[in-house]
């Protein structure tokens, strides 16, 4: 038996920034190379960061990375790095009538020893949910190829490879692959680590060896990457994990049969040494409950988009309510304090509770806090529009207003003073429309954007248990936008608990209204809400981006036509 220490370094890398992700590439294999590792993982299209989308489509941004791969094999040692990157592939393309040509693959590198080894091309390319991978790239034609590093035969796979039982990793196994090694950038939705590790120990049983997952973290616009990368042995037993939302090292040493196979590819010379200090490796544990996984999505989403996008500090409009302030204390966690300012803006119809709860949880986050009191502005519009609203009655409009004036004050201190607005807005309310476009909808992400209205509740009390910093009032009233005297959400809309149901099928599970009725939802309320969710899209269409949570999040994963009459399951 030989021991093949493998090596995973989880990163949080850039989409673009090729000299940042080249520079967190070479420390990571300093350190393998200091550990000992025989073998390091990095994750998919590290390189260029993930997705890349179009950037894809740009001869200059696929030779720029090209020359990080070429530099990075140069100062490769002992340690075989794998790393992904976007290759050309020569004699690949699309149909002439297609005018996208897809003549590059997303592939892993193998370098050691001063050079580039050999590449693998990624051969499942997924096409659905979040993922258009088809568009940009070819199918690898080499799925059974393996690798010799020192004696060792190992297979390398991207991703979606492994995912399939007939999928090349398996076809790796059969042709004499002792471990198999698989680079990933797997977005997250709650309870997916689960059910991927549960996949990835039936793959390493079903193959009769051992399988190292390495995965990537970090926040990317709408995306959102957990890391849990992880080292699964030959009978299905984890023995090394990577915590999630953190970047981190992973080191485990794994017993192999060293029978050389001759038609691998060779990688590294020689024997390997045997290493001389054995590991303990880490096996940090998945995050429960629920509430706890989702927290940290969203804390890690909304951190990275507002550092990798050059801001240093975030506005949120503090109204009182449950929304504003699980957003602020998101951001508070995601960013500190110092780097969070609450505005509330009353008006006429503001209770004195709301403003009450507002300043209250600005104190107990420690974050600045300012009243600027609207009411002024409100009045003034309605003088100036008196005489073409004349002979109508106070509605929706007006109701509308109050939000616009909130929305154009929010975005004149961003424009002043240069922090981004955070919107408030939950999935339950995108859905339904029960938003203002240009009033409460401003922002420049909507870290709320996937969460259910009742999950935000459930989020609000589990992070009330690590420390109270939301107050109970904000919870516990019922919701309301305050933009009439009396107002309450279920003037407008089912209980959030029946809203939530219907909307989770709709959307989530495409369920028909006659599939949600039967459900034991009154007929009447389904085909309400699902009408709502038609008519609103153009809404959602104009909607900061937020990031991803569930099955199927609005924006990059569920695709409507705004223009559409179609009312069937």
């Amino acid at each position: 038996m030989t021991v093949l220490r493998v090596a995973g370094a989880q990163l949080d890398l850039v989409v673009g920034d090729l000299s940042g992700n080249e520079a967190a590439i070479l420390e990571a294999m300093r350190w393998a190379e200091e550990a000992g590792a025989h073998v390091l993982l990095l994750p998919e299209l590290a390189v260029t960061g993930y997705p890349p989308e179009d950037l894809v489509l740009r001869p200059g941004f696929i030779d720029a990375n090209r020359k990080v791969v070429d530099r990075l094999a140069a100062v490769s040692g002992e340690t075989t790095t794998v790393v992904g990157f976007v290759d050309r592939q020569e004699g690949a393309g699309r149909h002439a009538a297609d005018s996208v040509p897809r003549n590059v693959a997303n592939a892993a590198a193998v370098l050691c020893r001063g050079r580039l080894r050999g590449v693998y091309h990624k051969v499942l390319l997924p096409n659905y949910g979040v993922f258009d991978e088809d568009r940009y790239f070819s199918v690898g034609a080499a799925p059974d190829r393996v690798w010799d590093i020192g004696g060792v035969v190992v297979g390398i796979s991207i991703c979606e490879d492994i995912w399939l039982p007939d999928g090349p990793p398996s076809r790796q196994a059969a042709a004499g692959a002792k471990v198999l090694l698989n680079i990933n950038a797997s977005p997250f939705h709650y309870g997916k680590a689960v059910a991927r590790e549960a996949m990835l120990a039936d793959r390493a049983r079903a193959c009769g060896v051992p399988v190292v997952y390495l995965n990537l973290v970090g926040g990317q616009d709408e995306l959102v990457f957990d890391g849990a990368s992880v080292a699964i042995t030959a009978d299905g037993r984890v023995v090394a994990r990577s915590p999630q939302f953190e970047e981190h090292r992973l080191l485990v040493d794994l017993e192999v049969d060293d029978q050389r196979v001759g038609d691998a590819v060779p990688v590294r010379p020689g024997p390997l040494a045997f290493p001389r200090i054995p590991l303990q490796p880490d096996v940090a544990e998945l995050l429960e409950p629920e509430e706890a996984e989702v927290y940290r999505a969203l804390t890690l989403a909304l951190g990275d988009y507002v550092r990798k996008n050059g801001f240093t500090h975030v506005l949120i409009g503090l109204s009182g309510g449950i929304d504003s302030a699980l957003t602020a204390a998101i951001a508070v966690d995601a960013l500190g304090p110092e780097s969070i300012w609450g505005v509330g803006m009353p008006s006429r119809h503001s209770s004195e509770g709301s403003v009450l709860d507002a300043k209250d949880l600005a104190a107990r986050l420690g974050i600045r806090f300012d009243l600027v009191p609207m009411d002024q502005v409100f009045s003034a519009y309605l003088e100036v529009l008196e005489p073409l609203f004349a002979g109508s009655s106070p509605g929706v409009t007006e109701e509308n207003l109050q939000a616009r004036i909130r929305g154009a004050i929010l975005m004149a201190l961003s424009n002043k003073f240069g922090a981004m607005v955070v919107a408030t807005g939950n999935k339950s309310e995108m859905a339904a429309g029960y938003s203002t476009l240009y009033g409460d909808m401003v922002g420049g992400y909507a870290v709320l954007k996937d969460v259910f209205k009742t999950l935000v509740y459930r989020l609000a009390r589990w992070r009330n248990l690590q420390a109270e910093v939301i107050p109970p009032s904000s919870i516990e009233k019922p919701p309301s936008a305050e933009l009439r005297p009396g107002q309450k959400d279920s003037d407008s809309l089912p209980p959030y608990d029946v809203l939530d149901l219907i909307l989770a099928g709709y959307i989530e599970a495409d369920l028909s209204v006659d599939q949600i009725v039967d459900q034991g939802i009154d007929r009447e309320v389904v085909e309400w809400v699902t009408r709502l969710v038609d008519r609103n899209e153009y809404k959602r269409r104009q909607a900061a981006p937020g990031v991803k949570i569930t099955t199927r999040a609005f924006g990059k994963e569920r695709r409507m036509p705004i223009t559409n009459r179609y009312r069937g399951g």
